[in-house]
């Protein structure tokens, strides 16, 4: 299994993709917080806690006060 992020800026709390930043990883046998502890370390974000969002086949993370937003998408 492969997880991806894309992890951008937000306006007016929509993704606004004036920049992203994409990674990906091997995510077989690991566990969510595992995954995404990964993935934030790929693309620089540290240390900040976000608010979880879940759409479907997907795993949305804000940080309203940094206008900022992280997509999180897994492959079978």
């Amino acid at each position: 299994m492969k997880a991806q992020i894309e992890f951008t800026d937000t306006f007016g709390g929509d993704a606004n993709y004036s920049w992203v930043r994409r990674a990906e990883i091997d995510a077989d046998g690991l566990s969510e917080a595992q995954i995404v502890r990964r993935l934030r370390a790929a693309v620089g974000l540290n240390g900040a806690r976000g608010i979880r969002e879940e759409w479907q086949d997907t795993i949305a993370y804000r940080w309203p006060s940094r206008a900022l937003i992280a997509f999180i998408t897994f492959e079978y």
